[in-house]
């Protein structure tokens, strides 16, 4: 039988303080393990209006990477894509992969913007998973029921693209300049990227 002794060190043990701070250690070690977790924490900080995208004000262009080069991507089909073949068409590219929490962030609001321009033929998007595991990223697509295609690299990313640094994200106007330049989480839900996006394909 238990002793008045063990029942108080037992209960101070169960304080709330104690109980906090080992839901505060799950939820840290959890956030080490799992990139779903952390990109969940990083859409909260969305929804309050953080990681906003660094649209020009008023939808107009801010400025123009004078650069433009082609690069080739290639669909869950083998289909081949190339830059080159979109010039006159507004081109969203996301550079990614299904393990960045950043990534798995952004990818709803991706995919909302998306959903916005369906069946407007001037207005491209290419998910370009950048580990080439064409498989995974589609079945990541497809687990979130998101709308998005994926598209693997099939030839070298020009370094004006993409650095290395995900996500990272271009918009190229019906020129093939690269208007809007993005490198890390960002809200494309946001009103002011479809005003921007609407700008650049009338």
């Amino acid at each position: 039988m238990a002793t008045n002794s063990q029942n108080r060190n037992s209960t101070k043990w169960f304080s709330f303080s104690n109980v906090s701070a080992v839901v505060m250690a799950a939820f840290v070690i959890a956030m080490f393990f799992s990139p779903d977790l952390k990109g969940i924490l990083i859409q909260g900080l969305m929804r309050i209006g953080l990681f906003q995208p660094d649209v020009p004000e008023g939808g107009g262009v801010k400025t123009k990477l004078s650069f433009t080069s082609d690069a080739a991507f290639r669909d869950k089909n083998g289909a081949l894509v190339k830059l080159s073949d979109l010039k006159g068409k507004v081109v969203f590219i996301n550079f990614w992969a299904t393990w960045c929490p950043p990534c798995i962030a952004e990818m709803p609001s991706i995919d909302k913007l998306h959903r916005k321009y369906k069946g407007y033929n001037e207005v491209v998007f290419l998910m370009v998973d950048v580990d080439g595991k064409i498989e995974s990223s589609v079945e990541f697509m497809k687990k979130r029921n998101f709308m998005l295609q994926v598209y693997t690299p099939a030839s070298a990313i020009p370094v004006e693209y993409f650095s290395g640094s995900m996500p990272t994200t271009v918009i190229l106007d019906k020129s093939s300049n690269v208007v809007f330049q993005q490198v890390g989480a960002a809200d494309y839900s946001n009103i002011e990227v479809a005003v921007f996006i609407d700008k650049l394909r009338l």
